[in-house]
């Protein structure tokens, strides 16, 4: 499931957060952008001119004053040719079998909601699973999103819609959705709870992060 807006605050009644990581698995997305930042050896400034994002905005999010919005992460990743997940985790290895317990998932929250990481350890290409909460009123922006491959939606908890091209199609609890990727797609939470789903995106070229075209706006 694009700019990040000011933090939203946690629902901690929310059934979407009876299972989330402890604050030590949570991820700081402007922490991870700095690293990320200094890794590539860029500037501030420099990153503004690749992203076409204020230098201010930048400074903001790298110091935890502000959430990015899934627009604003799909341009800092495409500036730095990472897919969007990179921003909710610590390392990715070269791990070939991954196990996790429920609530020790590596997990950051965005404007748009949350995002668990369950393939933490594993390279990006074949296949991202993540399972994403999605705020009230959550969505995926104005510009529908395209990549290569396919994407995969079962919804767990809560409503989506799904428009892919033309079609409309409105995701319950247990219902789920394929397509292939290269469709032009939005989606967004109708309702004022939270909606929460699984979501995998098989990219068919190695080169391309389709994660990162799902986390802008």
């Amino acid at each position: 499931m694009k700019d990040f807006m000011p933090k939203n605050a946690r629902n901690t009644n929310s059934p979407f957060f009876t299972s989330t990581a402890s604050s030590n698995s949570e991820l700081n997305v402007g922490q991870r952008l700095r690293i990320i930042r200094a890794e590539r050896g860029l500037s501030i400034k420099v990153l503004a001119e690749l992203s076409g994002l204020n230098v201010n905005t930048l400074s903001l999010i790298e110091n935890g004053r502000t959430s990015p919005s899934v627009n604003t992460l799909q341009q800092l990743s495409q500036a730095l040719q990472i897919p969007i997940t990179s921003f909710f985790e610590n390392n990715r290895g070269h791990s070939t079998i991954v196990f996790q317990k429920s609530g020790e998932r590596p997990q950051s929250i965005f404007s748009q909601g949350e995002v668990a990481d369950l393939a933490s350890g594993m390279s990006h290409f074949g296949a991202e699973p993540v399972i994403i909460t999605l705020n009230p009123y959550a969505d995926s922006g104005r510009t529908p999103i395209v990549h290569t491959g396919r994407e995969f939606v079962f919804c767990i908890e809560g409503k989506i819609i799904y428009t892919v091209e033309d079609k409309t199609y409105i995701l319950e609890p247990g219902d789920s959705l394929i397509f292939e990727a290269y469709l032009p797609h939005q989606w967004k939470n109708p309702n004022a709870t939270p909606s929460r789903a699984l979501l995998i995106l098989c990219a068919m070229d190695e080169r391309e992060n389709p994660s990162d075209r799902h986390f802008l706006k």
